[in-house]
């Protein structure tokens, strides 16, 4: 496995980070035996570097984290890098962005507690907040490290100017953003802003949600309970040309002894530091992390380019096409 250090955080990191979105119930049912073995399997592969959220499941995915890697956390817990994220209230109370000073103090005790750990090694807030000044986002996490409770502070879906209004206050030291073939919003000003200011980045969704595994076609339908059975980047003809698409890609994947997924995350992380890849099952999560050794060339980078001019850039709502 493939490791590089985290922009200016000093975590020496895996360049695949197992994602756990996909555990906190909102894509439809899943064996939490199965997750478990996945999260442990990924550990034998060599990542170190873990995503989750409070808001995946509201404590849900962060329990089934922490409990999958309690032997280690406790025998060598400088071993694992967990990452969460918080500022994401329950629809119990409302739902939507919080990132005032309380309510991240209290996500902070919550998740430290899920996580079953003392320290969070890196917390992100999960989205901006334009009701809460940046100051006293920044200012809360800052005091939070000052006290031991975090390591390293970044944040995730934040564009260029949103990071510079925090920066203000602490320094953003990494971004969270979504990436891949289908959605390069961030390349114009965001990636270029992370990259002269020394931010670490870590990519999320680059499969496009499942559009780049090849596993999908039209007549493809999601369990009510995944969000993708709402999102318009799953209909339509979007939809059809970007299966187009994924389909000539994996073709091209295919002559290189290379599944289209992995051919995707080579690509993202041709751009950025880490991808992060959820992973129900080990066999998910063991090709995956395969990719992370894929080198390509000027020349494969850009067929990739070529071919993927003819789909469809999703934009707006992240997750895809979801208000």
């Amino acid at each position: 496995m493939q490791s590089t250090t985290l922009g200016a955080t000093g975590l020496h990191v895996s360049r695949i980070a197992y994602g756990t979105w996909q555990l906190g119930g909102e894509w439809g049912s899943f064996d939490e035996d199965a997750a478990t073995r996945a999260i442990r399997h990924a550990r034998e592969l060599g990542v170190n570097f873990f995503d989750t959220a409070q808001a995946y499941g509201f404590g849900a995915s962060e329990r089934l984290l922490g409990a999958a890697l309690r032997e280690e956390l406790i025998r060598d817990r400088d071993s694992v890098v967990i990452a969460t994220k918080g500022g994401i209230r329950p629809p119990g109370s409302g739902g939507g962005r919080d990132a005032s000073a309380a309510f991240l103090r209290d996500g902070v005790e919550q998740s430290l507690r899920a996580l079953g750990i003392e320290t969070i090694d890196l917390y992100q807030v999960h989205w901006p907040d334009p009701e809460v000044p940046a100051a006293e986002t920044a200012g809360a996490l800052q005091e939070m490290a000052d006290e031991g409770k975090l390591r390293h502070v970044g944040v995730s879906n934040y564009d260029a100017t949103q990071m510079a209004e925090f920066a203000a206050v602490r320094p953003v030291e990494t971004l969270q953003p979504p990436y891949h073939l289908f959605r390069r919003g961030i390349e114009a000003e965001t990636l270029p802003y992370a990259r002269e200011h020394g931010i670490g980045v870590l990519a999320y969704s680059p499969l496009a949600s499942g559009l780049l595994t090849g596993r999908f076609d039209e007549n493809t339908r999601f369990e009510e309970s995944d969000w993708r059975s709402q999102a318009t980047a799953f209909t339509g003809d979007a939809l059809r040309r970007n299966l187009a698409v994924v389909a000539r890609l994996s073709d091209f994947a295919a002559e290189r002894g290379h599944s289209v997924s992995q051919l995707a995350i080579a690509w993202v992380l041709a751009r950025v530091d880490v991808a992060i890849v959820g992973a129900r099952s080990s066999g998910n999560i063991e090709a995956s992390a395969a990719a992370a050794a894929i080198s390509l060339s000027d020349g494969e980078l850009a067929e990739i380019e070529r071919i993927a001019a003819d789909g469809v850039q999703i934009e707006g709502a992240s997750p895809e096409g979801v208000a």
